[in-house]
């Protein structure tokens, strides 16, 4: 009877994605870091509230768009307050809006160096046969998924795809060629371990 071992994998993004914009001192298109502060301009009852971010080069600024011309009552006295006093956490959620920069300035920079925290969910370590990973990710990440299994448990690449090809690795429910696509928070990755030599040393890689 296989034993199984459940773990979650946390992972926590390093660097937000940096804007491709036309800087107007440069003269060319150069990547913008965000400031980790907010713009809060009140006009009347009418808000607008922008996240500045800087030119790596000449620190020229750009602001990237939160509310425009927003009603005050529509806004969270306390989501208001945070925007007021430069949150860091509200910055960092919005600095990682991949989407929404991408709307609006249609080219960025995305980076895949990540922080990963692992938690054992269930009893069994070293004897497990069957290694099952659940993501969490904080924030998105352009970090393929292959490439996170390959660092965190040290095995190679080609080595996950040949499990993968035998069916013994599968991403649950992520569908075809999950492993060559980003890591996706809710993604569950299950490894039959049980034919493996080093299962022990893979086992305590993921951190069990």
């Amino acid at each position: 009877m296989s034993q199984h071992l459940a773990i979650r994998w946390t992972i926590v993004p390093g660097t937000a994605p940096r804007p491709l914009i036309n800087c107007n001192r440069c003269g060319t298109v150069k990547a913008y870091r965000c400031s980790g502060k907010f713009r809060v301009n009140a006009n009347g009852k009418r808000i607008d509230v922008w996240l500045i971010y800087r030119c790596i080069d000449c620190d020229n600024s750009w602001n990237f768009g939160i509310f425009e011309r927003c009603n005050r009552r529509d806004i969270e006295p306390t989501l208001l307050a945070a925007l007021e006093s430069n949150d860091p956490a509200l910055a960092r959620r919005h600095a990682f809006d991949v989407v929404a920069l991408r709307n609006q300035v249609g080219r960025i920079e995305e980076f895949s160096d990540v922080a990963v925290r692992k938690q054992r969910l269930s009893d069994k370590g070293e004897s497990a046969t069957v290694l099952e990973i659940r993501l969490a990710l904080e924030m998105p990440t352009s970090l393929r998924l292959d490439r996170l299994l390959a660092t965190e448990l040290d095995i190679s690449r080609s080595r996950l795809q040949a499990l993968e090809e035998k069916r013994l690795l599968v991403v649950v429910a992520d569908g075809a060629k999950a492993l060559r696509k980003p890591a996706r928070d809710g993604s569950t990755v299950r490894i039959d371990l049980a034919g493996e030599l080093d299962n022990a040393e893979i086992i305590s890689a993921a951190g069990g």
